[in-house]
C-alpha cells in the first residue's frame, strides 16, 4: 500500500515561499521536494567491499591538512567576523550576536580530526543562537550540544522539523525553535538579524528505525544588509535556484566541496567542487567560504583534492564570486566584503 502524503511545517513561522504547503512526507518519512530518497546499504558494500579506490596510493601520499591559527581572542572579544572551526562548524557573529553552526567539537569512534581545533571547546560561550542544519553525526554532535548547552544557558536553538526530540535527549533544557522549509525563524521583534529554515537535497538517519524521521535542510541569514547561506549537506539540486529566485543574489556562501567520491555513494547527499562552484554560481555569490573538506576522512578523494580543484575552477574563471580559502580559526571580516 502506498505511504499516506501529508504535508508539514511550524503554524506559527512565516512561510516566505507563497503557496508552499509545507514539506512532503510520504507516511513518517521526509522527502527531496516531491521525492522519497532512501539510502541503499548495497552502496555501502558496493563501496567498502567490492570496490578498491583508483586513488588508493593518491590518497595515502595526501597529508595536506588546513593550516590553523588560533581564535581565541576572537571568541572573547564582541568583534563581528566569521570564523570556520573546521568541517562545517562556523561562528559568526554580527553586531553582537553570535550564531554557531553544526558544531563538532570533539573525535569519537568514527569521527578522528585530521587537524586541531583553532580554540578550546570552553571558550565557545556567549552564543546566541545554535544553528543545526540536519541530524547526521558529523552534524549534530551528542558531546557538542552537551558542551554548548552547559556554557551557555541563554542559547536558542533553530533547527529543523522533528529534531526537538532527538535534543531532548541530549541536553533537556534547550529551548528549541524547529522550523520547515521556506520559514522564518521567530526571533522577536527587536532581532537585527533575520534567519530562514530552507531546501538542502540530503536525507536523515542516526539508528535502524528513524530514516528521514527529521527534517534536514540549510540556513540564511540576512545581517547589516548582506545575505549569508549556509548551504549545510547537500546534493547539487534545483533549490539553489529557487532560493535564488525567492531572495535574490546572495553575498555569502558557505559551501560544502568534500565527501564525493565515489560518486555511486555521496554523489546524491554531497556537491563535489565543480558542483559547488555551480552552485554558487546559480546564487549568484559575491563571496565563496568553503567547508565539509579537510577536517575528517569520510570518502575516497585525496585529502587536497577537493580545495585544489575548486582553486583551479576559480583560477580558470568558472566562479563568479571571489573565492576566499581561510585558514582554521581565521577571522573574515565579512561586513567588509563589497
Amino acid at each position: 500500500m502506498a505511504a499516506r502524503i501529508t504535508y508539514a511545517r511550524n503554524e506559527k513561522l512565516r512561510t516566505v515561499k507563497p503557496g508552499y504547503p509545507g514539506n512532503k512526507l510520504f507516511g513518517s518519512q521526509f522527502a527531496n521536494g516531491e521525492e522519497l530518497y532512501t539510502p541503499q546499504f548495497s552502496n555501502v558494500f558496493r563501496w567498502k567491499v567490492l570496490t578498491e579506490n583508483p586513488q588508493k596510493e593518491e590518497k595515502k601520499a595526501d597529508t595536506w591538512v588546513p593550516e590553523v591559527v588560533s581564535c581565541s581572542e576572537f571568541l572573547q572579544s564582541q568583534a563581528d567576523g566569521l570564523v570556520w572551526l573546521g568541517h562545517a562548524t562556523f561562528v559568526l557573529r554580527s553586531g553582537g550576536t553570535t550564531l554557531l553552526f553544526d558544531p563538532l567539537l570533539f573525535d569519537s569512534t568514527f569521527l578522528k580530526r585530521r587537524h586541531p581545533l583553532p580554540c578550546r571547546p570552553e571558550e565557545l560561550t556567549g552564543i546566541d543562537y545554535l544553528l543545526l542544519s540536519h541530524g547526521h553525526r558529523d552534524h549534530l554532535d551528542e558531546a557538542s550540544i552537551k558542551l554548548v548547552a552547559r556554557q551557555n544557558p541563554q542559547v536558542q536553538v533553530l533547527a529543523p522539523l522533528r529534531m526537538a526530540p532527538l535534543l531532548r535527549g541530549m541536553a533537556s533544557s534547550l529551548p528549541v525553535q524547529e522550523a520547515g522549509w521556506w520559514q522564518q525563524f521567530d526571533l522577536g521583534a527587536d532581532a537585527a538579524l533575520e534567519i530562514y529554515y530552507l531546501p538542502a537535497a540530503h536525507w536523515h538517519r542516526r539508528g535502524l528505525n528513524d530514516l528521514n524521521k527529521v527534517l534536514w535542510g540549510s540556513f540564511l541569514i540576512r545581517a547589516q544588509g548582506k545575505l549569508i547561506y549556509f548551504a549545510a549537506d547537500s546534493a547539487y539540486a534545483d533549490h539553489f535556484g529557487d532560493i535564488e529566485q525567492q531572495f535574490g543574489p546572495v553575498d555569502i556562501c558557505l559551501v560544502g566541496i568534500g565527501a564525493y567520491k565515489p560518486a555511486f555513494m555521496m554523489q546524491l547527499s554531497h556537491t563535489n567542487p565543480h558542483e559547488a562552484a555551480k552552485a554558487a554560481n546559480v546564487l549568484r555569490a559575491g563571496h565563496i567560504v568553503p567547508m565539509h573538506h579537510g577536517t575528517f576522512d569520510l570518502s575516497d578523494e585525496p585529502a587536497s583534492e577537493p580545495i585544489r580543484t575548486l582553486q583551479e575552477v576559480a583560477t580558470g574563471g568558472m566562479l563568479r564570486g571571489e573565492l576566499h580559502v581561510p585558514k582554521v580559526g581565521e577571522v573574515l571580516p565579512w561586513p567588509e566584503w563589497e
